[in-house]
């Protein structure tokens, strides 16, 4: 296992949630990272930055998107093998407020090793709804050629949707909205107090949010979702993401964070998350699971930190039988780890 701090000097005072896209090698870059940094969470000067690997070294930050509003939650897609490569989505939130929030994407172009930005849009015009397309974790496209995003909803009691795109994310509909049956929250209740970084409008609320998602050998598309009920929440479809299933709860602890899954070449499933069975409570350690099984049962393979302080929100992506993560660390940097899989075997019963 290889890990190392991509930041070399902070440009901010903090940074937090990132997002992968590995992009092979084109123009000299392999991996890119994004993440959210400003002089705290929630503040107007907080925007989007940019970090490109070349042959292994990575590049200084690079603000890519700065507003009058606090940015949030940057999703890197890399387009099909048709694109070669060369472009790269950037979808991220915009508003002071959580629960209205909206979603902006720009397009990023890979030319003479350099990395282009568009000028960003709204991804769903006149949006009001608290955000479209993806809150956190990367887009999955399934096997008939069809674009989902997990979406989330943080407005009194938390939900989820899947964002569908069947054009390449031109345009967008949401599915039916995933919640947890028979759960309630008092307007205005703050649900936990917390030393943790995070915006206070944070610790008003409960549900399900922040889906990562995948899809089985025989079509079904699934997803795992944080939640404020002390573990991970689960949710199933059976009709390529238009209708889901009520959220319910999995083996594994949660801790109210993030969390990122991805699947690969052989159909495992490997989680990274913080196993830990309180609303928000400590972001240690932050663990790596396998699946087996298409996610009915965990198995707890290692930790990537487990000492004092924050880890969290974590990016996992596959490629080239290699895992690469993602995660915040501390909130003053952004950590990077590269696992090979045939030795990660070694920790798998």
């Amino acid at each position: 296992m290889k890990k190392e701090l991509i930041i070399n000097k902070l440009p901010t005072d903090f940074c937090h949630a990132s997002t992968l896209a590995a992009v092979g090698g084109v123009q000299g870059i392999e991996t890119l990272a994004c993440w959210f940094g400003g002089s705290h969470e929630g503040a107007d000067d907080v925007g989007i930055y940019l970090s490109a690997c070349r042959q292994g070294q990575w590049s200084e930050p690079e603000l890519v998107v700065s507003t009058q509003e606090p940015c949030w939650n940057p999703v890197l897609y890399l387009h099909g093998a048709e694109a070669a490569g060369q472009r790269v989505s950037l979808f991220y939130k915009q508003g002071r407020a959580i629960a209205d929030w909206r979603t902006y994407a720009i397009t990023l172009t890979l030319k003479q090793g350099e990395v282009l930005c568009s000028e960003p849009h709204e991804l769903v015009d006149g949006d009001v709804s608290g955000g479209r397309g993806p809150v956190r974790n990367k887009l999955l496209r399934l096997r008939n050629g069809r674009l989902l995003a997990g979406g989330s909803v943080e407005r009194g009691i938390w939900t989820a949707f899947a964002d569908i795109s069947d054009d390449d994310g031109r345009t967008w509909q949401k599915s039916t909205t995933i919640a947890i049956d028979g759960l309630t929250y008092n307007a205005g209740e703050k649900t936990a107090e917390s030393a943790i970084e995070v915006s206070q409008q944070s610790f008003f609320g409960r549900g399900v949010i922040q889906p990562s998602l995948w899809q089985s050998a025989d079509g079904s598309v699934h997803m795992l979702l944080r939640s404020s009920e002390g573990y991970v929440y689960r949710s199933d479809s059976q009709d390529n993401g238009a209708s889901w299933c009520a959220a319910y709860p999995t083996q594994i602890p949660n801790n109210n964070s993030g969390l990122d899954l991805v699947q690969d070449a052989a159909g495992r499933l490997f989680l990274v998350c913080n196993p830990v069975e309180a609303n928000w409570g400590r972001r240690s350690p932050l663990s790596l699971f396998v699946s087996q099984d298409d996610g009915a049962s965990w198995q707890r393979v290692l930790d990537l930190e487990s000492g004092e302080g924050e880890y969290s929100y974590p990016a996992i992506i596959c490629h080239d039988n290699r895992l690469e993560i993602s995660y915040t660390y501390n909130r003053r940097n952004i950590a990077h780890v590269v696992c090979d899989i045939n030795e990660l075997d070694l920790f798998i019963k």
